[in-house]
């Protein structure tokens, strides 16, 4: 035996030992004799739990996963303990009868860096802070009033669309329409005009403008393994995931900045890129925005900062990025 393989004998001993450590605190903490009654889960490996087992298209592992272990199923992925729903029946028991309970949202670095340190609807924490927000999108972005208030949109993008259907399927040989991005195109045009009072589909800006978003959506949707792993965190600064994640953070404050800052000043409109649609009068989203922060309107012990805005406005960003995920998956499912 040579002198190299007997002294690296105590580093593979160390690590055997290592890894036995793990497996006997992993058993003595999970013996049946001290477990609680809970949800039925799959079998699963050690660390990484049952992340391996969502694939490429996690709603359809789920789904797969919930018919042979049932409506209410405990998955851990990575270190974090998941609960997953699957029927309407416990959905209800959950988000109703047991909101209270399951009112927080995990956090990552991925949230906390996009989404301006929980400053979002979809993430912040249950509170105060989070009822102004949501009081303030039911009644200006998703009431029954403004959804009404904006007909005419919703009008003239179906007009446009019914045009532009009619145009292409002419001038196509087998008279066949891409519907799919059509479709898309209408759900972004509408919100967009809603809450900007502009539109960002055509040209140089709309291509960014897509881009930026598709980014901001792949990055969320994303796996971060210091979110589900902590220990290995450092593994995102190696990947290039954490300088990737700044770098979308600071492009997606860019835009949202000058959208505030056109709305803030007259003078800026049309400024910031897009398409102004002519005649638009009405106020938009952000402009509600800046008039409940300017005046502070807000309950007791609530206040709308600038970064508050631009967080709302991306609940309005996320409206239009889930419609049009949903409507292209609702296409490609669809057998003609």
């Amino acid at each position: 035996m040579s002198i190299n393989s007997l002294s690296s004998q105590p580093l593979v001993f160390s690590i055997l030992s290592i890894f036995l450590l793990y497996f006997l605190i992993n058993w003595l903490f999970t013996n049946p004799s001290t477990k609680i009654n809970l949800p039925p889960s799959p079998p699963k490996l050690p660390i990484i739990g049952h992340l391996h087992k969502l694939g490429l298209y996690p709603h359809l592992s789920l789904q797969t996963l919930a018919q042979k272990h049932g409506p209410l199923m405990r998955l851990q992925l990575g270190s974090k303990q998941t609960l997953v729903v699957s029927s309407a029946d416990a959905a209800i028991e959950i988000m109703k009868t047991h909101d209270l309970i399951f009112a927080n949202r995990p956090k990552s670095h991925v949230n906390k860096k996009l989404l301006y340190d929980f400053k979002d609807l979809s993430v912040a924490p249950y509170g105060e802070y989070w009822r102004q927000l949501k009081s303030i999108c039911m009644l200006n972005l998703l009431g029954a009033k403004k959804v009404q208030s904006i007909r005419a949109v919703r009008e003239e993008e179906t007009a446009l669309l019914v045009k532009k259907i009619t145009e292409e399927s002419s001038s196509s040989s087998s008279g066949e329409v891409d519907l799919s991005v059509m479709f898309m195109t209408l759900t972004n045009d509408v919100i967009c005009r809603t809450a900007f009072g502009k539109k960002y589909s055509g040209g140089e800006s709309g291509r960014k403008f897509r881009k930026m978003i598709s980014e901001f959506v792949g990055v969320l949707g994303g796996f971060d393994v210091g979110t589900f792993i902590p220990r290995l965190a450092w593994v995102n600064h190696i990947t290039g995931f954490n300088a990737k994640v700044d770098r979308i953070a600071k492009e997606l404050d860019d835009f949202l900045e000058g959208v505030v800052e056109e709305h803030s000043d007259p003078h800026k409109r049309g400024s910031n890129h897009g398409e102004r649609i002519e005649g638009e009068g009405r106020d938009d989203f952000v402009d509600v925005l800046l008039g409940i922060y300017k005046n502070n309107k807000g309950a007791a012990g609530f206040s709308l900062d600038r970064d508050s805005i631009k967080a709302l406005i991306l609940v309005s960003l996320s409206l239009s990025l889930c419609t049009e995920i949903f409507m292209l998956h609702s296409f490609q499912q669809l057998n003609f």
